[in-house]
């Protein structure tokens, strides 16, 4: 079953041990006691303290797991692919690289495979946390029954901390009051500086330290301009800095976790500049050149195959030339994100060699959390367009775009652009799939590199052994000789999945220690089991815009299974379905019976919101609020919906003469509605994803003085993405209205927020953008929003 054997000890000797030295089946560990014995007085008694206690080995090392997101083998120079990654390579060529690595096709659930040991839907993670459900698989909280590495390694003597991208917290727990118990803090990580959703804008992010929202500096990397992957390097490099002055006697863990290589995609332009015209012909030929270099540099096998382009997928030669330049401005972006990302991962590194810690540091280096995104689908300048399923043409995008500045503005805070499916394709050369397919090795497979020079002998042999991310927080305990706990502040432990590989450290023919692992996101599902691979494509693919047609009565009993012997055939190319019904029954079962031991029922539960009951969608439980004064910050998930449900925002303002500012503001630049004063003048901007923005103005300026500022949006036509009719009164009396005509049905951003007095973060505004962040100057004494559909209810 699903449950592994844990081994006993870390072996790089033969030497065998079957009592782990520093097992503890219950944390914490009981306090200290007194060694002192006490009298009646002082002079009677005797002081005599114990030794500190030490519940790890005298070597034991620090730890660095280096978390990438979104990006598939074939996107590093390191492996075959041509986005330079020299910090990648000197990890590889200072220790080992693993060619047969998995993660989950997704990325909520690799990241809580990874910090628990366990599978994703055993700890509640089989979808991301904003599509969680009421299945135990899918509930979107990692229990506190699977303990992560940090809780554990903090109770044995760690230092802990997490920086970057977490989306590991219920969505709805996110705002400024928590609770707090399912942020990184309430998981053993005693320092956290990140942003807690799926994704974030690199220049302005909302971000978190520990449990409280901060701002961001004002510059960082030591340069004049903000970026948050330079700023995630520099708060981990004061970390490490504090750390070493303070409690240089304790290991550290430390887990860094970059929003990069999701989208959005953003990156200085001299970056992208270093790719000018090296993507020039395409996606197909990308594919290729990869699939060459891959073999030279010993990462694939000889006899591996290339997998052609699905026909679902678009070629280069099918796109317009009129487009292509945009189609490949796109990808040097990207190109430029990955190596400048790489960049500030180097940085991290030389800080722990400068420090005296290089030779006793375990640094995971995991290239992707699931592989290439293929979420921008077409190509996009706003990438939640896809996600919403707004209807553009690439030619209505670059129409945009140019209003903007042209190509150039690709990667700048003017634009949240997302590349086309076809080169996350091309990036997992030579595999089928991308991202959220669970059934081929395009969506799973991800380059790992591990350095640890005081116990890991350089090898350029790239390591096959089939492993999974459980299988890192395992390893980790192996290394330290210390067994998962049993109990852990009070609650039963569940079983680790994940298996330990030290012992293919220091050799490359080591035994394979993972024999079976079931993988599935959102119905795409496999099962491997000694070299052999069953698999199920699912119900939908990630490039193909839209909902699947009949997507509703999908039934996967009637899906169609490929099966693979990957000890003959390395990329899934030929599938033996047909030829071996018999294995193939045989793989079924197996992954049925892992599926069901580790919660993943009913299959494609991670479906049930997005194509069963839409209506399910997150959504606060309110339908009214009362704001006192400015409040700011209010993450867009948890905030009413302003831009597609029925409400009706009341302000109460004190206006002085010149009034300028932002009333109130949802989402971002890319994305978001924004009400202001603009030199007097009342206006309203619905920004639909930068491909329409709507402007509603008053006629004449907004006297001095205390006013009543109500905005009613109500639905002309109600359906998903219908138009909005928005009307603005000013003490009772409307003075504009207007019609939206087309809405946002889901959400605008994922990181940004709902802000009274002043635009935070991405400014929504085009007419204020210079301005950012706009900050009203009047006063804000109060503001209320009623949902209209509830008061009408009522009223009848």
């Amino acid at each position: 079953m699903s449950v592994k054997k844990y081994p006993s000890l870390f072996m790089l000797t033969v030497t065998v041990i079957f009592v782990p030295a520093y097992a503890q089946e219950v944390l914490p560990f009981p306090p200290k006691a007194s060694g002192s014995k006490a009298a009646y007085s002082m002079q009677e008694s005797t002081y005599s303290p114990l030794a500190p206690s030490r519940h790890l080995p005298d070597d034991a090392p620090n730890i660095l797991i280096v978390l990438i997101d979104d990006t598939g083998p074939g996107q590093t120079n390191t492996y075959g692919g041509e986005m330079n990654t020299p910090t990648l390579s000197a990890i590889a060529d200072e220790g080992i690289s693993y060619n047969r690595f998995h993660t989950t096709a997704m990325c909520s659930p690799t990241r809580a495979a990874l910090l628990t040991g366990r599978n994703h839907h055993r700890v509640g993670s089989g979808q991301i946390t904003e599509l969680a459900n009421d299945w135990d698989g899918y509930m979107g909280v990692i229990p506190k029954s699977s303990a992560t590495v940090a809780e554990v390694l903090k109770n044995y003597g760690y230092s802990t901390s997490a920086f970057g991208k977490w989306h590991n917290t219920p969505a709805m727990e996110t705002t400024a009051v928590g609770p707090f118990d399912n942020w990184p803090t309430g998981y053993g990580f005693e320092y956290f500086y990140g942003f807690l959703a799926g994704e974030a804008s690199q220049w302005e992010p909302q971000l978190v330290r520990n449990t409280s929202y901060v701002e961001h500096p004002k510059t960082s990397g030591g340069n004049d301009y903000y970026h948050l992957s330079e700023d995630l390097a520099d708060d981990a490099i004061y970390w490490l800095r504090e750390h070493k002055a303070l409690a240089p006697d304790k290991p550290f863990l430390m887990y860094w976790a970059s929003g990069a290589l999701h989208g959005p995609h953003h990156v200085p332009k001299e970056w992208a500049d270093k790719y000018k015209g090296k993507f020039d012909s395409g996606w197909d030929e990308y594919r290729k050149r990869v699939f060459v270099r891959a073999k030279e540099q010993g990462w694939i096998p000889e006899n591996a195959q290339l997998t052609p382009r699905p026909d679902s997928l678009a070629s280069w030669d099918s796109i317009p030339e009129s487009e292509k330049p945009f189609q490949a401005r796109l990808m040097e972006v990207f190109a430029g994100f990955a190596e400048h990302t790489d960049a500030q991962v180097g940085r991290i590194v030389d800080e722990i060699d400068t420090l005296g810690y290089r030779d006793n540091t375990l640094i995971f280096y995991i290239w992707g959390d699931n592989g290439a995104s293929a979420e921008g689908q077409n190509g996009a300048i706003s990438e939640l367009l896809a996600q919403n399923g707004i209807p553009a043409t690439i030619e209505q995008q670059i129409k945009a775009l140019d209003s903007l500045g042209g190509l150039d503005v690709l990667g700048s805070p003017k634009t949240d652009n997302m590349y086309h499916a076809g080169w996350a394709w091309a990036g997992g050369s030579p595999y089928q799939g991308t991202k959220l397919l669970a059934s081929y090795f395009g969506g799973t497979r991800n380059p790992l590199a591990v350095r640890w020079p005081e116990k890991i002998k350089p090898d350029t042999v790239a390591r096959a052994q089939f492993l999974d991310v459980n299988d890192i927080a395992p390893t980790i305990y192996d290394i330290l000789d210390i067994s998962p706990p049993k109990e852990v502040n009070g609650i039963n432990q569940d079983p680790i999945d994940g298996v330990s590989f030290t012992s293919t450290f220091n050799d490359s023919q080591a035994k394979e220690v993972q024999t079976t692992q079931y993988f599935e996101i959102m119905g795409s599902r496999a099962i491997y089991q000694d070299g052999w691979i069953a698999s199920v494509i699912g119900p939908r693919l990630p490039w193909v815009p839209g909902t699947p047609s009949g997507l509703k009565d999908w039934n996967p009993a009637n899906d169609q299974w490929e099966l693979y012997n990957l000890n003959e055939d390395w990329t899934q190319a030929n599938d033996l379905a047909e030829k071996m019904p018999e294995k193939l029954t045989e793989m079924k079962k197996l992954f049925l019976d892992e599926f069901t031991e580790n919660k993943g029922l009913p299959v494609g539960g991670g479906l049930w919101i997005i194509a069963m009951h839409p209506e399910l969608r997150l959504a606060p439980p309110h339908t009214s609020w009362a704001f006192p004064g400015a409040i700011t910050r209010m993450p867009e998930v948890a905030a009413p919906a302003l831009g597609n449900k029925e409400n009706l925002v009341t302000v109460e303002v004190e206006v002085p003469e010149n009034a300028n500012g932002v009333i109130y503001a949802l989402g971002a630049f890319s994305g978001g509605l924004s009400l202001y004063v603009k030199e007097g003048v009342l206006s309203y901007e619905y920004n639909l994803f930068e491909i329409e923005r709507t402007h509603i103005r008053a006629k004449e300026k907004l006297a001095a003085g205390k006013h009543k500022i109500e905005v009613e949006t109500t639905y002309v036509e109600k359906k998903p993405a219908g138009p909005l009719n928005v009307v603005i009164k000013v003490d009772g009396k409307e003075v504009a209205s207007g019609v939206v005509p087309i809405s946002a049905p889901l959400l605008f951003t994922a990181n940004d927020a709902l802000d009274f007095g002043i635009d935070l973060g991405s400014p929504v505004g085009l007419e204020y953008f210079d301005d950012a962040p706009f900050k009203f100057n009047g006063t804000i004494k109060g503001a209320t929003v009623n949902y209209l559909s509830l008061e009408q209810e009522q009223k009848k």
